[in-house]
C-alpha cells in the first residue's frame, strides 16, 4: 500500500515516514500542498496523509480538489495538524476528509486511523 505524506515541515515528514515505512506501507512524500495534488493526480496513492497548514495550497484546498475529481473522489485523505484546536476534527470532516490525527502523533494512533478508516471505506483492512 502506497501512502503520500503531505507535510511542509520536513522533521515531521521524516518522522512519519518513518513510522509509516515500520508499519510496512510504502511512503511518497510531498512538502506543500500544490506538490501533493500534482502528484495524486499524476499517480494516486491508497491513502493520503495531509496536513492542514502548509504553504501554496492549504489541506483543505486539497481535499476540495481531490473531492471534486471524479476519478480521485473515493481517495482516502486523512487529516494532520499540530494546531488540534476544539471544533477542528468536525470541521476537517465537514470539508471532505475521512478522519484526523492530532499532532503529537503516536504510532498506535496513526496505525489504529489508517486501518478504521480504510477498513470502512473499502470495507477491507490495510
Amino acid at each position: 500500500m502506497t501512502i503520500l505524506l503531505a507535510d511542509d515541515n520536513a522533521a515531521s515528514r521524516e518522522l512519519m515516514r518513518e513510522i509509516l515505512e515500520a508499519c510496512g506501507y510504502n511512503v511518497a512524500e510531498a512538502a506543500n500542498g500544490r506538490e501533493a495534488l500534482d502528484l495524486i493526480s499524476e499517480s494516486p496513492p491508497d491513502l493520503v496523509l495531509l496536513d492542514l497548514q502548509m504553504p501554496v495550497m492549504d489541506g483543505f484546498a486539497v481535499v476540495r480538489a481531490v473531492r471534486s475529481d471524479e476519478r480521485l473522489r473515493l481517495l482516502t485523505v486523512i487529516a494532520l495538524t499540530a494546531s488540534a484546536m476544539l471544533g477542528d476534527r468536525e470541521r476537517a470532516i465537514a470539508a471532505g476528509f475521512d478522519s484526523y490525527i492530532a499532532k503529537p502523533i503516536s504510532l498506535e494512533n496513526v496505525r489504529n486511523q489508517i486501518r478504521q478508516v480504510a477498513k470502512h471505506k473499502s470495507g477491507r483492512s490495510l
